[in-house]
This record gives structure tokens, sequence and C-alpha cells, in this order.
């Protein structure tokens, strides 16, 4: 049986251990929060007591955490993951970082012979903890199907996108980027109607049923109308930062994205404002702006 290590057990990383644990693999954990390693243990995985445990009882490590500086540090501090793994073993970064980190981080590791899976994720806690994760996987094809098994644990739609680690990064860099916008467009939407006259829940139903439907559009909108602005799983924060990583891969590119660019002051202004919420409560600054709130009619 694999023993699989995670370093970062917050909303992604624990769902990602715990259904490595559902699904028969050893896993070993470690977070700087208390609580976060009690709930893998409270699954039946096991706490570490650093990092380099980790890596010792690892032969594949997750690494979960917010940017590059922090995954640098996982991997390379020391008694970090890079000192602490056996050669040959493999790190899987599933962490929205960036194309160049990414690169980076598998050249330094080839000097110890560790190998480097580049799989950001999409799917946010509810993906990881019901394990229907979307992964875009960058690797050796060879490294890609010997960790089949772990992916299948862990998300519905396993895409392998690419044989250089980066790609992994590019397609969720895209993804994000489309991300912003259709959030941006359902927010201002739901305005222009409110203004109007229009019940949220007319509109819920109607845009709901078209082609402008989106899972989005399915998580956000109830959430708005209920008020509903922290602890949903998809925090202001992680989003504004894909959204600089999108940029900054664009213009190192030579691609202009106008939309996109517009919807990132979007959500600066949000992360200002509501710096701890999540991505839906972008719409209280239009709501302040406008003068009405999108919420459900009260009985």
């Amino acid at each position: 049986m694999q023993n699989i290590g995670i370093v970062g057990l917050g909303n992604m990383g624990f769902g990602i251990g715990k259904n490595l644990i559902a699904n028969g693999f050893n896993v070993y954990g470690y977070d700087l929060v208390d609580s976060n390693m009690q709930k893998l243990r409270d699954c039946g995985g096991k706490n570490a007591a650093s990092i380099g445990a980790v890596g010792k009882q690892s032969n594949v490590a997750f690494v979960m955490v917010v940017n590059d500086k922090q995954a640098n540090e996982v991997i390379f501090s020391p008694g970090g993951l890079a000192d602490s793994m056996a050669s040959g073993s493999v790190i899987v970064i599933t962490a929205t970082i960036g194309k160049a980190a990414v690169e980076s981080i598998e050249s330094r590791l080839a000097e110890k012979n560790i190998h480097l899976i580049d799989s950001p994720v999409s799917g946010g806690r509810i993906g990881a903890e019901s394990g229907e994760l979307t992964l875009m996987v960058s690797c050796q094809r060879n490294l890609f199907d010997s960790c089949a098994d772990i992916f299948k644990a862990i998300a519905k739609d396993i895409n392998y996108v690419g044989e250089n680690c980066g790609d992994g990064q590019v397609v969720k860099a895209c993804l994000q980027g489309l991300v912003g916008c259709i959030y941006s467009g359902i927010f201002e939407a739901l305005m222009l109607g409110a203004k109007n006259g229009v019940r949220a829940e007319t509109l819920y139903s109607v845009i709901g049923s078209s082609v402008a439907n989106t899972p989005l559009f399915q998580g956000s909108v109830p959430a708005i109308m209920n008020r509903e602005f922290s602890g949903t799983g998809s925090n202001i924060g992680n989003t504004y930062k894909d959204l600089a990583l999108t940029l900054d891969l664009a213009e190192k590119s030579g691609v202009p994205m106008m939309t996109t660019s517009i919807a990132k002051q979007f959500f600066q202004a949000g992360i200002t404002k509501f710096p701890s919420e999540d991505n839906q409560c972008l719409i209280k600054l239009l709501e302040d702006v406008v003068g009405v709130k999108v919420e459900a009619e009260k009985k």
C-alpha cells in the first residue's frame, strides 16, 4: 500500500486526504493549524510532526498551499520535502502557483532525483470533499500513469494536458481568466435585474435554464440571495491571486486579455473591502453603488 503525504490540510488538502484514506491509502498530513490535523486524524489519517516527517513517510507527497513562496518553503527549506524524500519519490503540486514557479521547482528537484507532477485543480472545497475535482496534470507520461490510482481517488475529471511541467499551470491560468469574467458578468446581470424590479428568484430560474447557466452561477446566486458571503469554499483571495497569475502570464506571452483585466480590478476592489469573504461578496460593491440588494424574497 502506498504512503501518501499531504502538506496543507485546509479546505482542499483535507478533502484530498479524506478521499485518499477512503480509497485505502495510508495518508500522512501536516498543517500549521491543529484543528486541521485533528480532522485528518478523525478520518483515519496520520499526523506528521513536521514537513520532513511527511517526506520520510511518503512515496508521493501533495503540496496544497496558497502561493509559490509557500510551495518553495515546503519543498526546499532545510528539512523540507526535498531533503527528506527518497530518491525516485514524487511531489505533486496541486496549488496554483504559475508556470515559471513550477518550472523552477522541477529543475531544482531533478538534482535530487525527485520527480514533480504539476497538477492544479478546480472544483473548490465541495469538489475536494466529494472526490470530484478536475485535475490539469502535466508531467512525463509514465509518471502520470504510475499515479493513476491516486488521481482516481480524488478527482472526477483527470486531464493529462502535457508532458512539460508548467503546462497544467497554463491551462489553469486560462480557466481562471474565464472564471473571473464569468463571475463579473453574473454579478452585473443580477444588479441590472434587481434595479429594475425583477425578483432574484426569477433571474435565477430563467438564467439557470438558459445557455448562460454555469456551475459558478448555480453556486453563487443562491448564496447571494441568502446573504451568505463567507464559509462557502470560494475565498476571494484565492481567485484574485489566480487572476494575477493569469495576467502575468498573458503579459509575458504578449496576449491581450482586456476583459480579464477588468475582472481583476473588480476583484481587487472586492478584496480591499472584504478581504476574508468569498467571491460572491463582490455583489455588495455593486449594491452600494446602485442602491438595491439581490436577496431572496421575504415570505
